[in-house]
């Protein structure tokens, strides 16, 4: 079966580029320049999407965890709600954000993390939904997002392979229309705990989902490991800068990081090839300065037979090569040779 998912006008599949989402989440500060700023950047880098976090905050957390106390050098307000609140988007700011997106020609869309932020993007009518790792065992959540009928992006971060499989269930029961992201839900994500194999496990457990990588790893190297592995969707963390104010900076890839993860992305789909061995033009000159030709180890007159001691292997190649030793071995030469002089199959009796 062959596995594909299409968002907005991309489709991936196994045969495909490689998706690649920056993650802006809220890097942008509660700044719509800001994050103008970073749309255009990620464009820059060869981003296919870009994705905010979107939160009804009063509905998502508790009175106590809302008002509670938010006093560090990443605090946006004094408390948490209010600090979340500094950071989130409403109505007008996301649909600017999606009009920009569009005529960048990047995918938009963000992660909801309840049903009332699901609602708000429902009404954007953006191409995905993300599903953050929190969220993998919410199943109303996950019933409601997945009757929208557009793709859904779950993050597995946290989870064993049960609640992978219970989240896949529903949501295909109701929406065939899903990606399945390894992810561990540490950030950064030190190599140890990676466990890229994991993609190998999906694809063979959920042969009809597409498979990627949410990558929180400090680095551009596992998001192309991944691709080899058969993720064809990776979301990677953006940053402009890495001293900005806010938790998710100092794991997310700045431009140059983000420019050389997409063209390494980019490479890998060629350089993987089509498992046919075959030799290229391009090897030709080297193979012939570093190849071996079968010649005469030292003077030897007409008449001679030939024996091993006589003939030597040396380089450069495009002559008789050494798998045709074996062929030469005990034939009399009709011509003498000069040392170093190729031996061809006409200077031999019977050859």
């Amino acid at each position: 079966m062959t596995r594909s998912l299409t968002i907005g006008k991309v489709t991936i599949s196994d045969e495909s580029d490689c998706y690649i989402i920056a993650e802006i989440g809220h890097n942008h500060q509660g700044s719509i320049d800001k994050a103008k700023s970073l749309f255009q950047t990620a464009k820059d880098c060869g981003a296919d999407a870009v994705k905010l976090q979107k939160r009804d905050n009063r509905a998502l957390y508790t009175r106590a965890m809302y008002e509670k106390p938010y006093d560090n050098e990443n605090s946006f307000g004094p408390t948490y709600g209010a600090h979340r609140e500094a950071l989130e988007f409403g109505t007008a700011e996301y649909g600017e954000l999606q009009q920009f997106a569009s005529q960048l020609g990047l995918a938009f869309f963000a992660t909801a993390f309840d049903i009332p932020s699901a609602d708000f993007l429902q009404r954007l009518d953006v191409p995905a939904y993300k599903i953050a790792s929190g969220d993998l065992r919410n199943l109303p959540l996950l019933r409601h997002v997945a009757r929208f009928q557009q793709p859904v992006l779950l993050s597995t971060g946290g989870g064993t392979l049960d609640d992978v499989r219970r989240a896949h269930d529903l949501i295909m029961s109701l929406n065939p229309r899903l990606c399945l992201l390894q992810c561990t839900a540490t950030y950064p994500t030190e190599p140890p705990e990676l466990n890229l194999r994991v993609i190998s496990t999906f694809r063979e457990t959920f042969p009809e989902a597409c498979i990627g990588l949410s990558d929180h790893y400090n680095g551009i190297a596992m998001s192309v490991a991944a691709y080899v592995l058969g993720a064809r969707l990776i979301e990677k963390h953006f940053t402009l800068n890495h001293t900005w104010k806010g938790t998710d900076h100092a794991l997310s890839l700045e431009p140059v990081g983000f420019k050389k993860m997409v063209r390494d992305l980019r490479r890998i789909r060629e350089a993987l090839g089509d498992g046919v061995k075959r030799v290229y033009p391009s090897e030709e000159g080297a193979l012939v300065k570093m190849g071996k030709t079968l010649v005469a180890g030292c003077d030897l007159p007409a008449g001679h037979t030939l024996g091993l001691s006589d003939i030597a292997i040396k380089s450069p190649g495009g002559g008789l090569p050494p798998t045709e030793i074996d062929r030469i071995l005990g034939r009399r030469l009709r011509t003498a040779l000069r040392a170093d002089e190729q031996i061809q199959l006409a200077h031999l009796d019977g050859a």
